[in-house]
């Protein structure tokens, strides 16, 4: 068992007995279910547009190295500059060079799990540069010292007398400040920061190769002042971001609005197609696009774990799990948390040392069921599994299991052996592993075959 399975299976264990964490995810998942079936109604038939937008995913994942170079096209002919970064050291290296030809002390940073993905927020910090998350949730998150809880609502795992306690150590608040004073007083505090920055720094939700723009959608604006404000505006984007045209927006912006909040459309959707241009009054002098790879090629050129990669970050299947509503995000251990987090972490960090996550599921199908895109994440769940068998990444002991597991399935005979107090003392007392956390098995005293012959002796 590597180390990240030890830690995984220790911070799971913790959060799955704590009943107050599962109130609050609960609670905060219940108003979700409630809001989804509403934003629904604006489909005619929902699964043919969850079809249409799998669609026009294959087509961009299938040709996507056309349509990274006429994006790089399109996006430098408006003086954007177009970066291409093979994994986390050569995004960090490149963001860090930009500063530094900056004089950058400051930087404000918005809508990016990618930049969580890298580590930026550590890395620009041991280089004297004071970074600082404008989302509300991820400011929150940041002012705890915490990594991101889920993909949409990064602090889902608080309520307000959590952030209420959290400011007033943090920010001096009182401790009886209403939701709304709260995010007051987060407002004056990162109203300050967006004017001092020198750089801001985003993620995007869309890259579209036919205009060479990207396309951030958030609910509070504060992407829109991280792009606007500061002189110079970087991007860092998974490269599978990518969208043919920018007419499918018309069809994944409503989309990814329903299945992540449930809301028709989100409160702020924009295209950004470089620098400012020499009639306009707003907007950064300069623009960089971080295409960042890091490992989504490995997925790329894996025929069946392509289709992952059609994902847009919605978290319909975070909400949906029974596995992460038990646990909570950040026993994952990963950036990317949940069942979509479980098929490509053993991609992006590695098989060895992620595989466990393949298994944190009890394969109901439902994260399939609820997907915007349509992507069979149960199914690549189980290819995780096989790849990890292929790859000689189980113990031998496990294998042993398995192979006297064949032999004995195969043989009417073996199956057939020893009463039902004999088959629960041999598992019960062997399947350790398989016992921590569940009750003892309990065998019938015959098998079914047995029974069988017993009524039909005839």
């Amino acid at each position: 068992m590597s180390e990240n399975s030890q830690i995984f299976m220790a911070k799971s264990a913790i959060k799955a007995a704590d009943l107050e964490h599962r109130r609050k995810i609960h609670f905060n998942i219940s108003k979700y279910n409630a809001k989804v079936p509403e934003g629904k109604e604006q489909f005619a038939d929902v699964n043919l547009v969850r079809e249409r937008a799998k669609n026009i995913k294959w087509k961009a994942i299938e040709t996507l190295d056309q349509q990274l170079e006429e994006f790089e096209l399109n996006f430098t002919k408006r003086g954007g500059k177009v970066i291409w970064a093979e994994d986390a050291a050569q995004a960090i290296e490149e963001v860090l060079k930009i500063c530094k030809e900056k004089n950058c002390r400051s930087v404000v940073k918005s809508k990016s799990m990618v930049t969580e993905e890298i580590h930026l927020n550590k890395a620009l910090i041991e280089n004297g540069i004071d970074s600082v998350e404008t989302d509300l949730g991820e400011y929150i998150q940041q002012l705890d010292g915490e990594a991101p809880y889920h993909i949409v609502t990064p602090a889902m795992h608080k309520n307000k007398e959590d952030v209420a306690k959290l400011f007033h150590e943090k920010l001096g608040t009182p401790l009886n400040f209403t939701p709304q004073q709260l995010t007051l007083k987060a407002r004056e505090v990162l109203r300050e920061k967006y004017t001092q920055a020198e750089v801001g720094v985003t993620g995007a939700n869309f890259i579209i190769s036919d205009i060479g723009g990207i396309a951030v959608t958030e609910n509070e604006g504060n992407a829109r002042l991280s792009c606007a404000f500061p002189k110079t505006h970087i991007v860092i984007v998974g490269i599978e971001k990518m969208v043919p045209s920018v007419t499918d927006l018309a069809l994944f912006w409503p989309l990814l609005s329903t299945f992540g909040t449930g809301q028709k459309v989100t409160v702020y959707n924009t295209i950004v197609t470089g620098p400012k241009q020499e009639n306009e009054t707003d907007g950064p002098e300069e623009m960089y696009v971080i295409l960042l790879d890091n490992g989504r090629t490995n997925i790329l050129k894996n025929p069946k774990q392509r289709e992952s990669l059609y994902c847009i970050r919605c978290g319909a299947c975070l909400n949906a799990c029974p596995i992460y509503k038990n646990i909570g995000g950040h026993a994952y251990g990963a950036t990317y948390s949940g069942p979509i987090g479980s098929v490509i972490t053993p991609h992006l960090q590695g098989m060895e040392d992620f595989k466990h996550l393949s298994y944190a599921s009890s394969l109901c199908g439902n994260c399939t069921e609820v997907c915007s895109v349509k992507i069979n994440l149960h199914e690549l769940l189980l290819e995780n599994r096989k790849e990890a068998v292929n790859e000689g990444l189980v113990t031998f002991s496990e294998k042993m299991a398995w192979k006297v597991w064949k032999i004995a399935s195969l043989k009417r005979g073996i199956m057939n052996m020893g009463n039902g107090n004999l088959k629960n003392k041999v598992v019960n007392g062997l399947f350790k592993g398989w016992k921590e956390h569940r009750s003892d098995l309990n065998f019938s005293q015959k098998t079914f075959n047995e029974m069988w012959k017993d009524r039909y002796k005839k």
